[in-house]
């Protein structure tokens, strides 16, 4: 026994003397600040934090479109990896890094901050465990450079915005067009989050701070968590800072012009990963530094950031819980539900913006006016910060939906984020609310893939429908009802209609030949005295419909019983509550 112990004392004297002897030092500090890691050291590094201390796990999930998995790497100081036994007694902090790899601030950043915990010079968190995505988007990551970023101070080398089909990660948590963010949903739905920072690096104008906060819209999100985002979380986090001397202000969302004439809150809409966060009410943030810093400053502005955050979640631990939870089951109580939102112009608030003197000159190069900032004259000036919301698109909230099987696309995307439906067991005859579409907009130019529809329009009516067996009932009444409202929705910004899931019915499959409709139109006439009526007013009103004679027979055409039902006909019906 005695000899036994004598063994136990000098392995673990060993396994202590082995860990004060290794280096942990990164790409970033070897540097002294001016390089960040590539994606393989960012992963080595990590694996050499698992290998070392049990309290850090890195596990590889999912694909990605580089071929190459994503990675999640997870800290607690309690060994315990399991993450419906964590949920019960601890928050999750999510942290997402290199979304956008040229912006790698986050990616330096959570390395030395997840090294500090484990080595005892931060404190570590008693009721919080940190999850990490090291590196989100591995084939931007992969495509490095030193060019692409062209107002960007540092690093030397960085990764490239597009992912390895050229997407933008952060527009595309709704649609999913890549494998990248079908593993995102599988590790978010995985560790259930209770409050997110996604780190990027931005730049709207020139200003003194280095380190800008977008939280995720706070109406939008509403009710007590998002009351307590706007007037707890984000102003502790601007205190904390404050007092370590990194000033924060919200994200400057203004172009080619100074932000001291006032400037809005940017709207996260699900696409982003914010938006999409905040769908099952995660508090979530976008961290923005300030691309025309000098990059260390930046890492070290993102670490202090991300330590703050821990701290208010520390703080806070029960009370989070009790607002996601509380959240939740309101929902459940809800009559109505909005779609779209505007600034509400009746409301701003005041920042004492910390700026520099701008001024418009004249262009050496084009000879007309162009912006000057001048940072040999800062200034603080009382902006107006438009950061209210009201909704401009308010729809009743049905107790269902129901989904035909043939849209396999739809339903893969509701398996993927833990949709609860049920599928019909034979041939069911329902009334349901069924949508028209009356009228969009389509982009002109692509936009990540797409030719994105917008300014939908839909008329409804009742109807008596036969679905078929294996067809899929979808109740409102589950934690994807926000993920259900946003997507299901036509008339939503991010809808799977407006991202082009259905656009086969927006093409017509059956037509006429005028010759022979003629005669079968001459007689729909004479049988339908109204549509008599209606049609000779529209001739009389409307120039154009008189002068065009196909317009008129394709006017007749959508009147009678042979134009196809299909038509604009949404595929996804509502049971009204």
């Amino acid at each position: 026994m005695k000899k036994l112990l004598i063994a136990l004392i000098l392995i673990t004297s060993c396994t202590s003397e082995n860990k004060k002897n290794q280096d942990f030092t990164t790409v970033f500090e070897r540097s002294h600040g001016t390089e960040t890691a590539t994606y393989k050291e960012t992963l080595d590094y990590y694996h050499y934090l698992a290998n070392t201390y049990p309290e850090i796990s890195i596990q590889a999930i999912g694909e990605t479109d580089s071929g190459k998995p994503l990675h999640y790497v997870v800290l607690n100081p309690d060994k315990e990896f399991d993450f419906e036994e964590i949920r019960e007694t601890k928050r999750i902090l999510l942290i997402n890094n290199g979304i956008h790899p040229g912006e790698s601030d986050g990616i330096d950043a959570t390395m030395i901050l997840y090294r500090d915990i484990i080595q005892g010079k931060v404190e570590a968190p008693k009721n919080t465990v940190l999850v990490t995505i090291p590196v989100y988007n591995v084939g931007g990551s992969l495509n490095r450079n030193s060019t692409s970023r062209t107002n960007q101070n540092g690093p030397k080398a960085y990764g490239f915005r597009g992912n390895a089909r050229n997407y933008d990660l952060n527009r595309d948590f709704i649609k999913a067009d890549t494998k990248n963010a079908r593993t995102f949903a599988q590790i978010f739905h995985l560790i259930k989050p209770d409050v997110f920072i996604d780190n990027h690096v931005s730049n709207g104008a020139d200003y003194q701070y280095t380190l800008t906060h977008l939280f995720t819209q706070h109406n939008k999100l509403g009710g007590e968590l998002g009351n307590y985002l706007h007037k707890e979380m984000m102003p502790s986090l601007e205190e904390k800072l404050a007092e370590k001397e990194w000033d924060i202000t919200p994200y400057v969302n203004v172009f080619n012009r100074v932000p001291e004439k006032g400037f809005s809150q940017f709207m996260d809409y699900p696409r982003y990963s914010t938006g999409y966060t905040t769908l099952w009410n995660s508090l979530g943030m976008m961290v923005e530094t300030h691309m025309l810093k000098p990059y260390k400053q930046r890492v070290e502005g993102t670490y202090e950031l991300m330590k703050s955050m821990i701290e208010i979640i520390e703080r806070d631990t029960e009370k989070i819980k009790e607002l996601r939870q509380n959240t939740f089951a309101n929902s459940q109580n809800l009559k109505t539900y909005a779609l779209d939102w505007t600034i509400d112009t009746t409301k701003t608030t005041a920042l004492n913006f910390k700026g520099f003197e701008g001024s418009m000159i004249p262009s050496e190069i084009t000879g007309n006016q162009r912006l000057k900032f001048d940072q040999t004259k800062p200034f603080i000036k009382e902006t107006a910060y438009s950061n209210y919301f009201v909704s401009k698109l308010e729809i009743d909230i049905p107790e269902a939906y129901i989904i035909p099987q043939g849209w396999h696309n739809v339903i893969e995307l509701l398996e993927l984020n833990q949709v609860e439906m049920i599928r019909f067991k034979k041939d069911t005859t329902i009334t349901v609310e069924s949508y028209k579409i009356t009228d969009y907009k389509t982009r002109k130019n692509p936009y990540e893939g797409h030719y994105l529809h917008y300014d939908t329009k839909v008329t409804s009516t009742d109807n008596n429908i036969v679905f078929k067996q294996g067809d899929y009932l979808v109740k409102t009444t589950q934690p994807a009802f926000r993920y259900l409202m946003e997507t299901m929705e036509p008339q939503g910004p991010d809808s799977f209609f407006n991202w082009n899931f259905f656009d086969t019915i927006l093409q017509q499959k059956e037509g006429f030949s005028p010759y022979v409709w003629e005669d079968k139109a001459q007689q729909l006439l004479a049988n339908n005295q109204k549509l008599q009526i209606d049609f000779n007013l529209k001739k009389s009103y409307d120039k154009d419909f008189a002068d065009n004679w196909y317009a008129q027979l394709d006017w007749l055409h959508k009147q009678s019983a042979n134009y196809e039902k299909a038509h604009l006909q949404y595929p996804i019906y509502r049971i009204k509550l």
